[in-house]
């Protein structure tokens, strides 16, 4: 009987550390409870070490080995924070790996993450928020749905996944709150302002039941499509894109840059930091407390408070 063809080492190697990884990412969504998003995110890194590793087998490796890899990631042009990340990822696998019983000794430990500077984010003042917010204009067609969108985004702080999974049944505009689902499904109540309240409940009464007849599963999302799916986040950002170009403002901006301008106006206004931070969904205050290096008229104002030479 003639015996099969063994495959070329390369494709046993890649072959094998795909099955490793797929296992992998299904731990992360089952133990782990990571969000869909972020499990994505760490299957997409991971595809980048296949395509470095070759022929190599994963046993084999050292850390001098792997000390090449961020080098390589640098090669492909990939930005120092989306390095940082890859090899962040490349821990985590290799720790899954060691406790798996499938390597004895966790090498990618060894590396060293490169320091990176903390970029102060994009913030809108006040007068470009409202701008902003009466982007969409009237007449156009679901106006009132855009222009909920972007005071969900402002009123709320919700990252743009968080805003593209809020249901019908997360919203209760009479008690002014929604629940936000956030990464690895923690849930979290915010606050909804009385203008979020009266835009909402007319892109609800207005505009959603018309979107809502155009798919016949009767979708249970907030926000809906043209076919009357849940929105996409990509058209979400499109939607940013556009209201910022027509109303004038930083070309920069992102649905990631309303959440930033939430934070920084809380905290300018006088809010706790430890209430920002629950309201956000941040899970250390080291990340909540990068705004109070934003709001630099605020350190003013407290300086000029406290300082015996102010």
């Amino acid at each position: 009987m003639a015996k099969k063809p063994l495959k070329p080492r390369r494709e046993r190697s890649a072959s094998e550390v795909r099955q490793h990884r797929e296992a992998f990412l299904r731990y992360l969504r089952s133990e782990c409870h990571l969000s869909e998003n972020t499990v994505k995110a760490y299957g997409r890194d991971l595809e980048r070490f296949v395509a470095w590793l070759g022929g190599r087998r994963l046993a084999g490796l050292s850390v001098s080995d792997l000390a090449g890899y961020p080098a390589w990631l640098r090669e492909q042009d990939l930005a120092p924070t989306s390095v940082s990340r890859h090899v962040v990822s490349l821990k985590v696998f290799f720790k899954y790996l060691q406790l798996e019983g499938v390597l004895t000794d966790n090498q990618a430990d060894l590396l060293v993450t490169q320091k990176l500077w903390q970029k102060i984010p994009t913030v809108l003042s006040a007068s470009e928020v409202e701008r902003l917010l009466a982007a969409p204009p009237k007449g156009e067609p679901w106006w009132r749905r855009d222009r909920a969108i972007l005071e969900m985004l402002y009123a709320t702080g919700c990252r743009v996944s968080e805003l593209a999974t809020i249901k019908l049944a997360d919203l209760h505009v009479a008690e002014r709150f929604c629940r936000c689902h956030g990464k690895g499904d923690k849930q979290r109540m915010v606050p909804l302002g009385e203008p979020a309240c009266r835009v909402i409940e007319e892109y609800l009464d207005k505009e959603r039941p018309k979107l809502a007849k155009r798919n016949t599963s009767e979708p249970g999302e907030l926000f809906l499509s043209v076919r009357g799916r849940a929105m996409r986040r990509e058209r979400i950002w499109e939607l940013v894109k556009k209201c910022a170009a027509i109303a004038g403002v930083n070309s920069d901006l992102s649905p990631h840059s309303l959440r930033h301008s939430f934070a920084t106006h809380l905290l300018a206004g006088g809010a706790d930091l430890r209430h920002v931070q629950e309201m956000l969904g941040h899970a250390s205050i080291a990340t909540t407390q990068l705004y109070t290096h934003v709001d630099h008229t605020r350190l003013k104002k407290v300086h000029e408070s406290f300082h015996p030479r102010a």
